[in-house]
């Protein structure tokens, strides 16, 4: 009896000590805690949003953040992963593509928390090299994506390439333009694909991550940018419940730390600008 007592006091012995000395880690809603560190992982498109962000995550190891990028070559899943709890925040898209995107699918538990910076559109031609030179019947692709569309055929109507409706908006469609003096077709691909397009048309509209994940510097390359007063600035999103979580907003800090911005002009040559808070 006395060898049983003395067996059962070891085992539980065994199981307290094994239990202090394990390490615990929780999830909660702002990423996953281990002891003092804060694990977040946060959603990019490859390129210079990727390249960011690779910065970002080097200033807030010093607030005891560790971010984990996923990469994506698309602009569906990193929302779509948002809003199932795979991810724990986003930072690849401007505002009118998310509340696009957001209403279409009708996602309801997502939000922004700030700006970021600007990636300025630009139009790309292996074939001319000024917008004036653009055929008769030529073609130019744009993005199929209904805010991308809509930014694409504002930048050619103020190329001078064609006019659009008094009251087009930022979501404008090939219905609403009202003057094509060059007869040009439009052709919507995928935004990843404008790029690759270029062998087939005679311009491209091309959102400057995927230009310059091609090796495009879009001030030096493009035939026709986008001007300083975009609308388009590139945000960061969590779920709603996240909102005013302190990791957050830390994140959002460090996007506009000056060392970001030292790194963005100095990379990018203006072709990305940094938003000021």
């Amino acid at each position: 009896m006395k060898k049983l007592i003395v067996l059962l006091v070891s085992v539980l012995l065994v199981l307290s000590l094994a239990a202090c000395g394990s390490t615990t880690q929780s999830s909660s809603a702002q990423g996953t805690h281990d002891g003092d560190v804060t694990k977040i992982k946060v959603g990019v498109t490859a390129g210079p949003h990727e390249e960011v962000l690779e910065q970002v995550k080097e200033i807030l190891k010093d607030e005891g953040i560790d971010v984990e990028i996923v990469t994506f070559t698309d602009y569906v899943q990193p929302n779509i992963q948002l809003s199932e709890g795979a991810l724990d925040a986003n930072s690849f898209q401007h505002q009118p593509f998310f509340d696009d995107f957001v209403k279409e699918r009708n996602i309801t538990n997502l939000t922004t928390i700030g700006k970021t910076m600007i990636f300025p559109m630009g139009i790309y031609s292996n074939k001319i090299k000024d917008m004036k030179d653009l055929p008769e019947n030529g073609t130019v692709s744009v993005p199929n994506d209904a805010t991308n569309e809509g930014r694409a055929l504002l930048l050619l109507q103020s190329a001078g390439v064609i006019k659009l409706k008094d009251d087009a908006g930022l979501t404008a469609t090939p219905l609403d333009i009202v003057e094509n003096p060059k007869n040009i077709k439009i052709v919507e691909i995928d935004a990843a694909q404008t790029v690759r397009s270029l062998e087939d048309v005679d311009a491209a509209a091309i959102n400057t991550n995927y230009a310059v994940e091609m090796g495009f510097n879009p001030v030096k390359d493009s035939i026709f940018i986008e001007g300083p007063n975009s609308p388009y600035a590139n945000v960061i999103a969590v779920r709603k419940e996240d909102a005013d979580k302190e990791v957050f907003k830390k994140l959002l800090e460090a996007y506009h730390d000056p060392r970001i911005k030292e790194f963005v002009d100095k990379k990018y040559q203006g072709s990305v600008v940094m938003v000021e808070e």
